[in-house]
């Protein structure tokens, strides 16, 4: 079963468990799903990794849209909105430990030959790829910097 079939099976129990935050959720989800499968350009599927990159979009917008409503003390629209990245978090695969980063852009900076801060390009092309949906761009970035440095 791929992602977009999961997650309308889920949008039905959501319904009988009436759980307005989770149906409210999976809904967006799907909504996203159908707008990625029939864009311009597509081939109307919707394989399981451009279906990760979507929610991993979604949770992020998620999590700073909740920052902003913190930070204008609005505690009751970011409680909303951490629910619903929750939610959109569970269909994402598991995000890897700071160790288990290091210890793959270790071999990704080993395969690429890179040693300095300037072959940086060099290792994000093949790290981004490689960790899709299992790390934040900002982050592996960080640890690249840092490990070129």
């Amino acid at each position: 079963m791929d992602l977009f079939d999961k997650i309308s099976a889920d949008i039905k129990t959501a319904m009988l468990a009436r759980d307005k935050v989770r149906l409210e959720t999976l809904r967006g989800i799907k909504k996203e799903f159908l707008e990625a499968k029939t864009a311009k350009g597509s081939d109307g599927n919707l394989a399981d990794d451009q279906a990760t990159k979507i929610l991993a979009k979604m949770a992020k917008q998620r999590r700073e849209t909740a920052e902003i409503y913190a930070s204008q003390n609005r505690p009751e629209l970011a409680e909303n909105e951490l629910a619903e990245a929750a939610v959109i978090e569970e269909y994402l695969p598991r995000q890897l430990t700071e160790e288990e980063l290091v210890a793959e852009l270790k071999k990704i900076i080993e395969q690429t030959g890179a040693s300095s801060a300037k072959e940086m390009g060099k290792v994000m092309g093949v790290a981004s790829k490689a960790l899709a949906g299992r790390a934040d761009g900002k982050v592996i970035s960080a640890k690249v910097r840092e490990l070129l440095a």
